[in-house]
C-alpha cells in the first residue's frame, strides 16, 4: 500500500475520533432540556437524537465544505500539498482532544469554536501570524457573549409569557391547549426559517427572505393548527395531566428540529477536514473549497451518532439538571430560544455557538424563577472553558503539527 494510503487511514481515524466528540458533547444542545424536563428518558435522547443527526448530516449536511472553516486562516497556507496534509491532520486531532477533555469534564463547549482554534495553530505554524484574519477571530470572540446573552433574553421572555398567559391562570391546563397552536405555530416558524436560512440545503435552495418568511407564515399557521387538533385529540379527557404535559409534546418536536440541525450543520467540523486529507491524497492538491462525497457524510453521522450513544449523558446530564430545574415549559423556552438565537444570528451574518445559545437559554429560565434559581458555579466553569477552547485547540494543533513533521 501506497504511503498516502496510510496517511488516509489515520484521517479516517482522526475524523471519526472528531465526529464522536461533537456527538458526545453536543447532543446536550438538542436533548439535554427535555432529559432535564423528563419529557423523555436519556436512553430514548441518545436513540432519537442518533438517527436525527445521521438523518440531517446526510441529506442536509453540506456536499462542499469550506476547506478553512469560518475563513479565519488564509487558504494561500494550502498551496504546499505537504504542509495542508500535515495541518489538516493535527487540526482534526487538536479540536477532538480538546472536546474529548470537555467532555469528559461534562462541561459544554463549542466543537465549531475547536476546530477554528485548531486551524488557527496550524495556520501560525504553516504561515505566521500573517495568515489569520484577526477580524474574524474577534467575530469568533464577540460570540462568546452575543449568543448566551440573546438566548438568555429570549428564554426569559418565552418563560415569563408563558407564566402570565397560562401558569398564573386558574386553569393551566384549558389555556395551555387554547393557546398551543400559537406556540406550536411560532416553534414552526422559527424551524422553516432556521432551515431555510442555516443548514447548507437553505443555501442550495436560495431562497429570498420575503419568499422564505412567507413560507415559513404559511407553515406556523399549518402546523399549529394541525398540532392543536393533535393535542385536543390526545387529551380527551385528561385535563388533571396539567399544562406542563401540554409542552412536553411540543418540547419533544423543538428538540428532534435541534437534533437534527445539529447533525446538518456540526458534521462539517469533522468532515470539513477529513474531506482536506481525501482529496490530498487523492488528487495531491486542494482549493478554497472541496465536494464533500455522501460517504463521508454518513461516516460523519455515524461518528456523532456513536458519540451520543457512547458518552452523550455526561453533557446532558450538566446542562439539563446542574444548572437549574427544568420543567417542560421551561425546557420548551429553552429550545425555542437557542433555535431563535441561531437563525437570527445567522441571517445577521454573526458566528454564534448553538452550544453557547443553550447554555443561555437554560440561563435564562433559570434566573427567570430568581438568581438564587441558578447554580452560578456551573456556570463559570462553563465560561471558563468557551475562553479556552479557541487557544487550548490552537496550542494542541501548533504542539501536534511539530510532531506530525517529523513523521509524514
Amino acid at each position: 500500500m501506497a504511503p498516502e494510503y496510510y496517511i488516509l487511514i489515520v484521517g479516517y481515524i482522526f475524523g471519526f475520533y472528531m465526529a464522536w466528540n461533537i456527538g458526545a458533547n453536543d447532543v446536550a444542545n438538542s436533548m439535554a432540556s427535555a432529559v432535564g424536563a423528563k419529557a423523555i428518558t436519556i436512553r430514548q435522547a441518545i436513540f432519537i437524537a442518533g438517527i436525527l443527526n445521521v438523518v440531517g448530516a446526510v441529506f442536509i449536511g453540506s456536499h462542499v465544505t469550506n476547506t478553512i472553516r469560518k475563513g479565519i486562516v488564509s487558504t494561500d497556507i494550502l498551496a504546499d500539498p505537504q504542509i495542508a496534509l500535515i495541518g489538516a491532520l493535527s487540526a482534526l486531532l487538536a479540536a477532538a482532544l480538546w472536546v474529548s477533555f470537555a467532555t469528559w469534564k461534562s462541561l459544554p463547549v463549542s466543537t465549531t469554536h475547536s476546530i477554528v482554534g485548531a486551524m488557527i495553530g496550524f495556520g501560525i505554524m504553516a504561515g505566521g501570524f500573517s495568515v489569520i484574519n484577526w477580524a474574524k477571530l474577534a467575530a469568533v470572540v464577540m460570540s462568546w457573549v452575543i449568543s448566551p446573552v440573546f438566548a438568555m433574553i429570549i428564554a426569559f421572555v418565552m418563560f415569563k409569557i408563558i407564566i402570565r398567559s397560562i401558569l398564573s391562570r386558574h386553569n393551566p391546563f384549558e389555556w395551555a391547549l387554547k393557546l398551543s397552536p400559537i406556540f406550536i405555530g411560532t416553534a414552526f416558524m422559527v424551524v422553516f426559517l432556521s432551515f431555510l436560512f442555516k443548514t447548507p440545503l437553505g443555501k442550495k435552495l436560495a431562497v429570498g427572505t420575503f419568499t422564505a418568511v412567507l413560507i415559513a407564515i404559511l407553515m406556523a399557521v399549518i402546523g399549529g393548527l394541525i398540532g392543536y387538533l393533535v393535542l385536543r385529540h390526545f387529551f380527551k379527557d385528561k385535563a388533571e395531566k396539567g399544562a406542563e404535559e401540554i409542552f412536553r409534546r411540543i418540547q419533544i418536536g423543538t428538540s428532534c428540529y435541534v437534533a437534527l440541525a445539529q447533525g446538518a450543520n456540526d458534521v462539517a467540523n469533522a468532515i470539513g477536514p477529513l474531506a482536506v486529507i481525501y482529496f490530498l491524497v487523492k488528487t495531491g492538491s486542494v482549493g478554497g473549497k472541496v465536494p464533500v462525497p455522501t460517504f463521508l457524510l454518513l461516516f460523519g453521522g455515524v461518528g456523532i451518532a456513536a458519540g451520543i450513544s457512547m458518552a452523550g449523558y455526561r453533557v446532558m446530564d450538566t446542562l439539563g439538571h446542574k444548572i437549574t430545574t427544568l420543567t417542560n415549559t421551561r425546557g420548551f423556552s429553552v429550545d425555542f430560544a437557542a433555535a431563535t438565537t441561531v437563525m437570527i444570528a445567522s441571517k445577521m451574518g454573526l458566528p454564534v455557538s448553538t452550544t453557547h445559545a443553550a447554555v443561555g437559554g437554560v440561563l435564562g429560565v433559570g434566573i427567570a424563577r430568581g438568581l438564587e434559581a441558578v447554580n452560578f458555579r456551573i456556570i463559570f466553569q462553563i465560561m471558563i472553558y468557551w475562553v479556552l477552547t479557541v487557544p487550548a485547540a490552537a496550542i494542541t494543533s501548533m504542539c501536534l503539527f511539530k510532531i506530525l513533521q517529523i513523521f509524514i
